[in-house]
């Protein structure tokens, strides 16, 4: 798999996220706080809407989540987990960032 460069990681609002295509894909890109960054698929599964990303960041005991902006229910950033209903859990991505900029790796 090929790292694709999505953009300058300063330009992600903390504690939010952004869509992208990768491969074709859209992507959720996640930042969390300063310097923590994720990526999950950004499709919905329960009703297949491309808006996870505009879902809001926050904490379930240990667990980094997003909620869906719809439904609310939430998606672990960590492995794609949905906390309410494992069949509607998405894929995680593999996120790193270099020379400033967030690269992404489907997984």
């Amino acid at each position: 798999m090929t790292d694709i460069a999505i953009c300058p990681a300063d330009q992600i609002v903390p504690d939010t996220g952004v869509c992208a295509l990768v491969d074709g894909q859209p992507v959720a890109v996640f930042r969390v706080g300063t310097d923590q960054f994720f990526a999950i698929d950004n499709i919905d599964p329960k009703n297949g809407a491309n808006v996870l990303s505009r879902g809001l960041v926050g904490n379930l005991g240990d667990r980094i989540v997003v909620a869906s902006p719809l439904y609310k229910h939430h998606f672990d950033l960590r492995t794609g987990e949905c906390l309410e209903n494992a069949d509607w859990s998405v894929r995680a991505h593999k996120v790193r960032i270099e020379q400033g900029q967030v690269l992404v790796t489907l997984g």
